[in-house]
């Protein structure tokens, strides 16, 4: 069964000159999720792959960068941080009709809840604990010897991030403003811990991004590196820790979970795990992150109401997502009032 909107013989012509042994016929599936990048299974006989594009449709600049989430994870191919390999890049849009890559299909679990409700109480600490030590490693990585001084700017990583969503936020014009938003947007810039440091940054941290051993708690592969650069890890941190504040209807979250009847570490013991890993006694100005990254994910949000009002949201979910901005934003500025 095939379930997309190019052609498939065309892709299956590509893939037989770019992969090295790949032998069709070829099926395509488009994979649930993945409300940004559209994102198939590729079937063949003898083994099966990923594929990961930009969205059809107009879009804004800057955004769906699947070139860069190709670069990012090839180039941490030998650094421990688990990645899938990358197969193929292609940024010729007659092909399939936009820029794409392919990669190792890498099997394992998602949790698409961050309780991990089908783990044994026993063994969930296990699960958070490779969560922490993953991103503590990605963010010990010298990003110079894996060949990615050039994926980002060092230093004032916060400024660029928040006049970044600011803009993109602003530019959207379809998805409306917001008082709430409009605050945020004069106050975070203003107020920015001082000292920043510069690690390769995911972006987008959360659990249902990773694959799980199929039996262990052990992280397999990360995904979804789309908004990857070079930043601030205490941001980059901050977002994947949100969690703890974070209703699960809106993405995976613990906000409203019984953390200690299931055996969840808390939110200020997870931090110190972190903070340990990295050689330091605290993270300054913790509310003020998390305050930024609600921003950011409601700035993210907006964009995808965008795209539903557009028609070219990427996912059966987006509709959801957008019906949850409000909510968003509410949680985002509450914060910001804590910080002040």
């Amino acid at each position: 069964m095939n379930t997309t909107d190019f052609d498939i013989d065309r892709l299956a012509g590509w893939l037989l000159l770019e992969v090295a042994g790949f032998a069709g016929p070829l099926s395509v599936k488009r994979f649930a999720g993945g409300q940004s990048n559209p994102t198939y299974c590729l079937e063949t006989p003898s083994r099966n792959y990923v594929l990961r594009k930009k969205p059809s449709g107009k879009l804004l600049k800057g955004a769906h960068a699947v070139e860069r989430e190709a670069w990012i994870m090839s180039a941490l191919a030998d650094t421990g941080v688990p990645v899938p390999a990358i197969h193929a890049v292609c940024e010729d849009e007659a092909i399939i009709g936009t820029s794409f890559f392919v990669m190792e299909l890498v099997k394992g679990r998602i949790f698409w809840d961050a309780t991990f409700p089908d783990v044994p109480n026993a063994e969930r600490p296990a699960y958070f604990e490779a969560m922490n030590e993953t991103i503590a490693r990605l963010h010990t990585v010298n990003y110079a010897a894996a060949g990615l001084s050039d994926f980002g700017r060092p230093g004032q990583y916060l400024e660029r991030q928040i006049a970044l969503w600011s803009r993109q936020y602003l530019a959207d014009e379809a998805a409306g403003r917001d008082p709430a938003m409009d605050e945020l947007i004069a106050w975070l810039p203003k107020n920015i811990p001082e000292g920043q440091r510069t690690t390769i940054c995911h972006g987008d941290f959360r659990c249902d991004n990773m694959i799980f051993h199929p039996s262990e708690p052990r992280i397999l592969a990360v995904l979804d590196w789309e908004l990857s650069t070079l930043g601030n890890p205490f941001a980059d941190f901050a977002y994947h820790a949100m969690m703890y504040r974070m209703p699960p209807d809106i993405v995976a979250g613990l906000a409203g979970a019984d953390r200690s009847g299931l055996n969840i570490p808390s939110e200020q013991d997870y931090v110190s795990a972190y903070c340990r890993r990295l050689g330091i006694s605290e993270i300054p100005g913790w509310e003020y992150f998390i305050a930024f990254n609600l921003f950011r994910l409601a700035a993210i949000f907006h964009g995808i109401k965008g795209r539903v009002i557009r028609g070219n949201a990427a996912s059966d979910e987006a509709r959801t997502r957008a019906a949850n901005l409000p909510r968003l934003i509410a949680l985002a500025h509450a914060t910001m009032m804590r910080c002040r």
